[in-house]
């Protein structure tokens, strides 16, 4: 995943920033690059590939100074190449910026720039920014209201780092909801700006932790934090313990909240280098597929265990509405008990977090042995279901350490929805209209993943209700469907509350007995096809005495009416509903399980990668 290093003091930012680009290479990225100020000037040294190739760069066309930014980058504007890898460079050469997320009104305000007269020299929505920065600054005369008034401007979540040659003892960073983190770090005479802890534990154990809507003044010798209405901020300076472990923790008390939390950003990270937005189209080449072998698929089984099954619930669902090819989902441990209808035109797509969950390379392996086509979608690089594929879509959500898995069940619904657009387009099963609204609809799902944690406190609030209940269960229809499935999973798995997932119109068909008030009801309720459904299903809950938690969309006005109990989520096009609507109750779940002091990260009797049957 994309990551943030700065560096201001009286040593040579070059190394800092390199090294510390370095111990967040594990996130992944397909270009990095430098920005230094040397001499007065803003030197900038950036290539495509890997963080070796940009370090042979430097050596070869060395840059010193005591103020520099980096970055390493996933594509998601632009092909992964040098003239589109961070920094970005303003035109008159005094400004530069990196930023992680993704500037989702960048069209428009490259139209209004060029419009200006602006001349732009990549194909990345982040140059918007540092063009946006160099005209308010004409205008304001200094930096930091400059990247406040650029930030009134841009849509979407954001953490964005600035410096210029103009200004030339200060980098401004500013984090605008959970594109992903921005830290400082407090040196002695020297201060540090990052994406996460480990680019600059090595030289700093007090840092500070922006929140969102807050921009951080660093020079030197000191940090100024102000909101964006220019209101200052009293921060907390924390000390990092030693220990590497809570280090990787940050600010957050485990790692599964962290991992929730990155979702943000792993959602960014999922769409990079396969989406063009220009273009409205995706392009998975990990998959070696063109429109012949596309069309020769005739079916798809998607085989995995847990949550990954979950996600290939609604993989199904995206598959056969938007590229209409026909898809069986196998839970993987029963696979190749079933003597499988499987040739050569068959599909077998593997989903595994580790990529060496037994089960599911057993599945592999009985789908290769009756001739089937092998894919994988797997977030471990170099696992053993990612090597034996024929194809394989990488999550790129980096680590996932909470056994209970967050991030790598969202990554793999996009994953899913880009699945299902690619073979639609392949097999031309979309036009062009279609596949661009598709396509465009990908856009704010970052965002709104941001939306959803920021009413972290309501959630807490519902769990501090919720938290000495026995029984729970959850209901929801169509896409939802496999969302209340997953829900109930991560309650059980980390809270061992007993919870079920039920199709919400199988209610009648036995688990209505249950329902009384001892025994809560999730719906998921959100503005999809299946919508009026849901209400009449919280009605029969309700009339039997249960009470109901319902998630529902902003500004549902029938919901209100029949329970004070509401988690609500944003408006989302529904084929994308299940990414927003999981993410609240993954906060629920998680939020039960620590009110009632249990270890989060590793539930009893669980494990991260399951090798055995």
């Amino acid at each position: 995943m994309c990551g943030i290093v700065g560096y201001i003091g009286d040593r040579d930012a070059t190394p800092i920033i390199l090294g510390g680009l370095k111990r967040l290479e594990y996130r992944g990225y397909d270009s990095a690059g430098v920005a230094v100020l040397d001499d007065g000037q803003i030197e900038i040294r950036r290539d495509a590939g890997k963080l070796s190739h940009l370090e042979s760069l430097v050596n070869d066309m060395p840059v010193h100074g005591k103020i520099g930014i980096g970055h390493t980058r996933w594509a998601t504007h632009g092909e992964p190449n040098a003239r589109n890898a961070h920094p970005h460079i303003g035109s008159t050469g005094e400004f530069v910026v990196v930023h992680n997320g993704i500037v989702e009104n960048y069209l428009a305000l490259r139209e209004e720039l060029e419009a200006e007269g602006t001349e732009f020299k990549s194909d990345t929505d982040t140059e918007t920014i540092v063009h946006l920065v160099e005209k308010f600054f004409a205008i304001e005369g200094n930096l930091l209201d400059a990247v406040r008034r650029t930030l009134q401007h841009l849509k979407g979540a954001h953490g964005i780092v600035v410096m210029s040659s103009r200004e030339p003892d200060k980098i401004v960073a500013a984090r605008v909801g959970n594109a992903g983190g921005v830290v400082i770090g407090l040196g002695e005479n020297e201060n540090y700006v990052a994406s996460d802890l480990p680019a600059i534990l090595e030289h700093t154990r007090k840092v500070v932790f922006l929140e969102s809507h807050q921009i951080a003044v660093v020079t030197k010798k000191n940090v100024k934090v102000i909101d964006t209405d220019g209101k200052p901020i009293n921060t907390q300076v924390q000390r990092i313990a030693w220990d590497p472990v809570a280090a990787e923790k940050g600010e957050y008390r485990h790692f599964m909240q962290k991992e929730i939390h990155e979702q943000v950003r792993s959602l960014t990270d999922t769409l990079a280098g396969r989406v063009d937005f220009d273009a409205g189209r995706v392009t998975l080449h990990e998959l070696n597929l063109d429109a012949a072998k596309a069309k020769k698929i005739q079916k798809i089984i998607i085989t995995a265990c847990g949550t990954a099954a979950h996600a290939g619930m609604v993989g199904k669902i995206l598959i056969e509405r938007i590229a209409r090819v026909p898809v069986e989902v196998a839970i993987a441990s029963e696979f190749r008990y079933a003597d499988p209808l499987v040739d050569e035109n068959t599909v077998i797509l593997a989903i595994s977090q580790s990529g060496e969950t037994a089960d599911t390379l057993a599945a592999m392996e009985e789908g290769r042995s009756k001739g089937g086509i092998l894919w994988s979608n797997v977030n471990a690089i170099g696992s053993q279901a990612m090597r034996i594929a024929d194809g394989c879509i990488s999550m790129q959500v980096g680590p996932e350490i909470g056994v209970a898995s967050t991030k790598a069940f969202t990554a793999p619904l996009v994953d899913m929805y880009l699945l299902a657009v690619y073979l639609g387009d392949l097999r031309g099963t979309l036009d062009p209209d279609q596949r661009f609204k598709l396509v465009n609809d990908l856009m704010g799902i970052p965002s709104l993943a941001g939306v959803c944690l920021d009413r972290e406190d309501e959630i807490v609030a519902l769990a501090r209700k919720f938290m000495n209940m026995d029984h729970m269960l959850y209901l929801g229809r169509g896409i939802n469907m496999p969302i209340a499935y997953e829900g109930a999973l991560k309650l059980k798995e980390i809270s061992y509350i007993h919870a079920e997932g039920y199709p919400a119109g199988e209610m009648k068909h036995g688990p209505i007995a249950l329902i009384d008030r001892s025994m809560p009801v999730v719906a998921l309720a959100p503005k999809d096809p299946w919508y009026d459904k849901m209400i009449s299903q919280i009605e029969q809950a309700l009339a039997r005495g249960g009470e109901v938690i319902a998630v529902a969309t902003d500004g549902d006005e029938r919901i209100p009416d029949l329970t004070d109990n509401i988690i609500w989520v944003p408006e989302v096009p529904w084929l994308l509903s299940p990414v927003i609507t999981s993410i609240p109750l993954q906060l629920f779940a998680y939020h039960i399980a620590s009110l009632l002091g249990l270890d989060v990260d590793q539930p009893r009797n669980l494990a991260k990668s399951v090798t055995v049957e």
